[in-house]
């Protein structure tokens, strides 16, 4: 049985809701469309609990709506294609996905490993060396193995991995790392002067903040003006497009190394598709316009299924038309 969207809205958002996907968690079948995320699908269909905390096995529920995701770690796929400790909100939905949550026995409500939190006052660092020294033949064959298996995240797949992966060399005028309205405009004033320019955006979607912000730019929706913005781009044949790029690397000379992840969001990659082609770009200038993050408050309990950023509340409802609640509480420093 497929679970309804009960946090969807009616209408809003960048999704195509022409395009109804089904994809499961942890065993279960759930909706989504095309254009979400992992992480807005499954707050789409009322799923606060994602995961279970490194230690102590606490609930975790998503914070963020990107790559600073710090709970929100799954495993996806199955088979050659397993990946464990992916971030739930930066995983793009397909029809048929397989998503598991991680560090939870036997299941992910029911973990009987939470008991740790019981015995937090004495679970210090170091605890494990200084305690389980004796006798000595126990550590190798029973304390070790019993510690990695209650404090593991993932599992990494074991079948052979049979996805071609490849790399690239470019050479470009100007690199513009990030694709919201100050990428998009940088690469536009490079690319009008003649420059080659390499535009690489993290997201599948160009445009950063403008997609969800409500901002307007150019007596436009930020959303339709970013669209607007990257088609003129694409026109470009001294421009090269690397959306689902993350340069990772920043090396002297205007050496950066990059990953494009070009079939994960597919279920089967298409003949001589390769799953990631690893970039080796050497450009004359570099803009790096990849935007902030936002700090989250400290206060007890801030890690708990429910709390959630500011801005990804705001990016889920606008980008992916998801309420991320019914009853909202804000707690902010300022005004």
């Amino acid at each position: 049985m497929i679970s309804s969207q009960s946090h969807r809205l009616a209408s809003g958002g960048l999704i195509d809701r022409s395009a109804p996907l089904n994809f499961r968690f942890d065993g279960k079948t759930f909706a989504g469309f095309q254009g979400d995320t992992l992480a807005s699908a499954l707050i789409a269909n009322g799923v606060k609990l994602v995961g279970r905390s490194f230690k102590y096995h606490r609930p975790r529920g998503i914070l963020t709506s990107g790559s600073e995701e710090p709970n929100a770690l799954v495993e996806l796929r199955t088979g050659a294609r397993r990946e464990p400790n992916t971030k739930a909100t930066t995983a793009e939905l397909y029809d048929g996905l397989e998503a598991a949550s991680q560090n939870r026995w036997p299941s992910l409500r029911h973990d009987l490993m939470a008991v740790n939190q019981l015995f937090s006052p004495i679970f210090v660092a170091g605890f494990y060396y200084k305690t389980f020294m004796w006798p000595a033949k126990f550590w190798e064959a029973i304390y070790e193995p019993a510690i990695r298996r209650a404090a593991g995240l993932g599992r990494a797949g074991t079948a052979a991995d049979t996805a071609r992966y490849e790399r690239m060399n470019a050479f470009c005028d100007v690199l513009v790392v990030g694709s919201g309205p100050a990428g998009l405009m940088a690469a536009k004033a490079a690319a009008d002067q003649g420059a080659r320019v390499i535009l690489s955006e993290l997201e599948p979607r160009f445009g950063g903040s403008a997609n969800w912000s409500g901002e307007t730019i150019d007596g436009m929706p930020g959303a339709d003006w970013a669209a607007r913005a990257a088609g003129q781009l694409e026109g470009y044949d001294n421009v090269r497009l690397l959306p689902r790029t993350t340069v990772w690397g920043y090396y002297d000379g205007n050496v950066l190394a990059a990953l494009e992840r070009v079939t994960d969001h597919k279920e089967r990659p298409g003949k001589g598709e390769p799953r990631h082609r690893y970039w080796v770009i050497r450009a004359k200038s570099v803009v790096l316009a990849t935007g902030s993050f936002e700090r989250p408050l400290v206060f007890p309990g801030n890690d708990r299924p429910g709390v959630m950023l500011a801005h990804a509340a705001e990016r889920y409802t606008n980008e992916y038309g998801v309420l991320p609640g019914h009853r909202i509480a804000l707690f902010t420093n300022n005004d």
